[in-house]
């Protein structure tokens, strides 16, 4: 299936100055706001009470955390969970008070202004178990991307190697810099999503490194600059087919998903956009402003002399 009949003629390689200076801003951006205000970390990590109850029919969020507010829980998160009748409140843990004490004095006080709402569960996170899931987070994630790095390293010439590594870490920071920035709630299903996200960055750069390198080994005449285009340009149709298609399936779930799985469809939304971009403006120009050539990707016989594999 292609998007394109014939193959594009855009000069993509022209203006990569440009979108390379505009990432390294962005980034820039991003990472200070990373130093500055940090993540907003949710329960997950930094620990605290979740309580989810029903009611008997759809519940107004702002009175529920008025009421809350009055009963003493100013800083509760109210979220609709999965219906609008059900609702998934998240609060903060208050020293010496246990999360069954914490679930029953939500009840009281939402049950003084609707009292057919029902308590469906009450999930305690501790403090030490909070930090202990945002230790294997962050081990989860560093794990992850050394295996990915090391993968295009040792799958790809030095050169293209360097750029695809590029690409990944510039997907990275710009997703999460803009969960710090808009301060957005940072938990667990949006630390599989910034995972998700590497994986599909990389998957879309070897596609293109992948063209790159049968070009430079099957056409005998162009210029470097020529037949990274070249290749940039006949998987382009791919490129938007897959990105389009996966684009639709997380609009809807960033649409219709609810407030649960809002952070997890954001930073997939986000990251597609990026990683379908970095593959191109970052890993593929990179490789090209480093100096790759048709010399560094031929197949190499005894004597370690690159020979042309074309008869």
């Amino acid at each position: 299936m292609e998007f394109f009949h014939k193959v594009p003629h855009i000069n993509f390689l022209a203006v990569r100055k440009l979108a390379m200076g505009m990432s390294v801003v962005v980034l820039l951006i991003a990472i200070a706001s990373l130093v500055i205000h940090g993540l907003n970390f949710g329960v997950d990590f930094t620990g605290g009470v979740t309580v989810q109850v029903s009611y008997p029919a759809p519940a107004d969020l702002q009175t529920v955390r008025s009421t809350l507010a009055r009963a003493g829980f100013p800083d509760a998160i109210v979220q609709n969970f999965g219906t609008p009748e059900e609702v998934l409140i998240r609060l903060q843990p208050k020293r010496g008070v246990s999360g069954k004490d914490t679930g029953n004095n939500v009840m009281d006080a939402l049950q003084k202004v609707t009292p057919q709402v029902k308590l469906e569960q009450v999930n305690f996170v501790g403090p030490e178990v909070g930090k202990d899931l945002a230790y294997k987070g962050a081990l989860a994630f560093i794990l992850t991307l050394l295996g990915i790095l090391a993968y295009v390293w040792l799958r790809f010439e030095r050169r293209l190697a360097i750029g695809g590594v590029l690409a990944t870490l510039h997907d990275v920071v710009f997703v999460v810099g803009v969960f710090s920035i808009f301060h957005i709630e940072f938990d667990l299903n949006v630390l599989a999503a910034v995972l998700a996200v590497m994986g599909y960055s990389v998957n879309d750069t070897v596609v293109v490194f992948d063209r790159i390198r049968e070009d430079f080994r099957k056409l005998r005449k162009g210029t470097p600059f020529e037949i990274i285009n070249l290749a940039i340009n006949q998987t382009l149709s791919r490129t938007i087919i897959t990105s389009g298609t996966t684009l639709l399936v997380v609009i809807a779930l960033l649409i219709l998903g609810g407030p649960v799985l809002h952070g997890f469809s954001l930073a997939l939304f986000v990251g597609i956009i990026v990683g379908t971009y970095s593959s191109i403006y970052i890993a593929s120009a990179a490789a090209f402003m480093l100096g790759v050539s048709k010399k560094d990707l031929m197949v190499r016989v005894k004597g370690d002399q690159p020979v042309d594999d074309m008869p």
